[in-house]
């Protein structure tokens, strides 16, 4: 077991990472929510495994449990499902200080959060990530929201979670191509971080795939404390934040003109590895960062069994499109997250148009 604390100042919560906690979710809700009506909104597929866990817990301690499943992807991370879930709470009386628990992966977390954020101006909000990916990333700091048409994540808000309750049990359901895409956001935080982590995960590799359970508890152990002091130095993405955006402008690009699975079946830890690929041989073209670094990064994704190389995932022309109404675009001019070597990123926007298609091309030919 492990806890981290995000402190903001004018609100905290804990992180609590556990094999089985999601049996005692009533109880650590009733610590930071009080009682009444609650809501639990889960990923179908996650509440058919989970859901009566989670439910039964509630229930248990003393809630008024009011549960929906909802099918959830990217296809389905839009202001039309969070209008329909609006509805759906001011339908069950859910009142202002009633919970509302997101159980499933990050769109399940990312669109519910939204919605908490929205309903009555704001109700309590509990995060219960379920897939590697969103343990690691998108349950911390707050982040939710939900896509345009125009592009990835353009509409949402800054609500912090009361508490996160991450359950690696639930790993154990999780298909292995879900465990290798989150993993490309542990990866991710070694290389803007801690160099330490990304050796580790290379020397854990199997223990990891193998769903290990100490070795999952360390592991989201440390990416947690690594996005926690990012989040507390600069909770509105001001500064620091943008960091952890590093591969994600490339990776949103991709997803977009994928279509979200409709044109190209590619998942987000899968398009964040192309993206990082990219930032890094750009990085290495216009001289910010060793020519050895993308080698290093390639071997370590290439170890987990995530793609390093895109053929014709996506034509230059479409991506450079998309990118540059991405909503990091500042100025007219697309913000990028380089490395400047291992453990050490910076935001550039002056990088001609030409590098960042000839970067991307390396990943085509």
């Amino acid at each position: 077991m492990a806890i981290v604390k995000l402190d903001l100042g004018y609100c905290g919560y804990e992180i609590i990472i556990e094999p089985g906690c999601l049996g005692r979710l009533g109880s650590i809700v009733k610590g930071v929510a009080g009682h009444g009506r609650a809501a639990v909104l889960a990923d179908s597929l996650v509440g058919a495994l989970y859901g009566q866990v989670a439910v039964g817990s509630m229930a248990e301690a003393g809630f008024d449990v009011f549960y929906e499943a909802l099918t959830t992807g990217e296809r389905e991370k839009h202001l039309g499902t969070v209008g329909a879930y609006l509805e759906l709470l001011a339908d069950e009386r859910l009142e202002r200080k009633s919970p509302v628990v997101a159980l499933g992966g990050g769109v399940t977390g990312d669109t519910v959060g939204y919605v908490a954020a929205s309903y009555l101006r704001g109700v309590p909000f509990v995060q219960c990530p379920t897939t590697l990916l969103s343990m690691v990333d998108a349950s911390v700091g707050g982040k939710v929201g939900v896509n345009l048409k125009a592009g990835k994540n353009l509409a949402g808000a800054f609500y912090q979670p009361r508490v996160v309750v991450i359950d690696t049990d639930t790993l154990k359901t999780l298909p292995k191509r879900e465990v290798r895409c989150g993993l490309a956001e542990c990866v991710k935080h070694g290389v803007i971080r801690d160099p330490e982590l990304f050796d580790w995960i290379g020397a854990h590799v199997d223990q990891i795939l193998g769903l290990d359970s100490d070795t999952l508890v360390e592991l989201v152990k440390r990416n947690v404390e690594i996005k926690a002091k990012v989040v507390i130095a600069d909770e509105k993405e001001a500064g620091v934040r943008a960091h952890l955006n590093y591969g994600h402008t490339f990776a949103h690009a991709i997803e977009k003109t994928a279509d979200y699975g409709r044109v190209a079946d590619y998942h987000h830890g899968e398009a964040v590895s192309l993206g990082m690929v990219a930032a890094t041989r750009l990085a290495e073209n216009i001289g910010m960062c060793d020519k050895g670094l993308s080698e290093k990064l390639v071997g370590l994704l290439d170890l987990i069994g995530l793609p390093t190389w895109a053929g014709n995932l996506v034509s230059t022309e479409e991506l450079m499109g998309v990118m540059t109404i991405d909503k990091k675009v500042s100025d007219g001019k697309v913000r990028l997250v380089l490395p400047v070597g291992m453990g050490e990123v910076k935001v550039v926007s002056d990088v001609a148009d030409g590098a960042i298609v000839e970067a991307w091309e390396s990943l085509r030919g």
